[in-house]
């Protein structure tokens, strides 16, 4: 069946903003803010997870009234739903209800890419959270880096494999309303999934379209990898910028050594530090969710992660924090050496001075 003949499609376009806003979050103090927070009645928090979801620990649900934002030709609907995970995301998610042609989801597809007015929509309500909660937040910062993505869900079932229908659904995963080769159009539609005859999910980088009934744990994924990108983006960022600070303290000249002492121990301290803060967010990000008898929506997850290059995003970091404890390894012998010349200094002062006090001694004497 071609797609440009479907009508009566309806669904929901999903739009999600993920930000990073701190070290990491105490969700409970989190939530005893909000339902103390009596002035916004139009706040309500919904601490429940999806049955297959087992996130450690569960991510905490705030939903906010909001006047609707016109995109595309559509209207958002008026609540805005932000997720707080204990590692230190947020996500903000907008939707907005469509019904028609599944091609005319074109040109909402390319007004939604990198939207100013709704990225600078949902980082307002994020530093009005953050504003809220902020007590609660470890570190509390909101980072210039967002991770955005749309998850545009179908409740009618997939149409068909056919080049029409797989060009039009390439052409809303990439944004694109202009013809696409075969290439590119088995690339964008090459990561796919199905659980039963009528449904399917198409995951790429920027989108994915979701067919069928009851998606709300596949949405879940979608999100909570969305928010991983984003801290696996910020975490190699970070590691650079402590790799950068390792190397300008392991190739100082010899003469910008001259400190007083405790000076090495100071420059190994920050970064044996650094070293402990990267390893511990790594390892708290990775084991946040687990997927407990579903294996569809572990399937959906590896999906995902393969298409964010989760492996390589991972690969890269443990390197470089392979990297840093190499350097620290290094800093820690310089400042070991660095005592131990300190202290046969002191020592051949100390027989100096017992040599010549003994003349000062007999000298003074006459």
């Amino acid at each position: 069946m071609d797609a440009n003949s479907v009508s009566g499609t309806r669904g929901t376009c999903y739009l999600l903003f993920a930000y990073d806003v701190g070290w990491s979050i105490d969700l409970g103090a989190a939530e005893k803010s909000i339902s103390a927070f009596k002035e916004r009645s139009s706040i309500k928090h919904k601490p429940r997870a999806p049955q297959y979801l087992q996130f450690q620990p569960p991510p905490l649900r705030v939903l906010q009234e909001a006047p609707p934002l016109s995109v595309g030709g559509r209207e958002t609907e008026g609540a805005v739903e932000l997720l707080l995970y204990d590692f230190g995301a947020l996500s903000v998610s907008y939707r907005i209800p469509f019904e028609g042609e599944l091609s005319t989801l074109h040109d909402l597809s390319a007004e939604l890419y990198e939207n100013p007015r709704l990225l600078a929509e949902s980082r307002r309500r994020a530093e009005e959270l953050v504003g809220l909660v902020g007590p609660a937040i470890e570190r509390a910062g909101i980072a210039d880096h967002v991770e955005d993505y749309v998850v545009y869900h179908l409740e009618s079932a997939f149409f068909g494999d056919d080049r029409a229908s797989l060009l039009t659904l390439a052409q809303i995963l990439r944004s694109e309303r202009g013809p696409l080769s075969d290439q590119e159009v088995a690339e964008a539609t090459s990561h796919r999934i199905s659980f039963g005859p009528d449904d399917a999910a198409f995951i790429d980088w920027n989108a994915a379209i979701l067919f069928g009934q009851e998606m709300e744990d596949v949405m879940a994924v979608l999100a909570f990898a969305n928010a991983e990108l984003l801290e696996s983006r910020m975490l190699d960022r970070q590691l650079d910028l402590a790799l950068d600070q390792a190397y300008d303290a392991l190739s100082r000249k010899p003469w910008r050594r001259l400190r007083l002492p405790g000076g090495f121990q100071t420059d190994t301290a920050r970064i044996a530090q650094l070293q402990v803060d990267s390893a511990v967010f790594f390892e708290r990000v990775n084991n946040t969710l687990k997927l407990i008898g579903d294996q569809y929506l572990a399937r959906v997850y590896r999906l995902a992660s393969r298409r964010f290059h989760f492996e390589s995003w991972d690969a890269a970091i443990l390197r470089k924090l392979q990297t840093l404890d190499s350097i620290y390894g290094k800093m820690s012998d310089q400042a070991a050496a660095r005592r131990m010349e300190i202290l046969e200094w002191i020592i051949i002062a100390l027989i100096a001075v017992s040599i010549v006090i003994p003349f000062l001694v007999g000298t003074s004497g006459h």
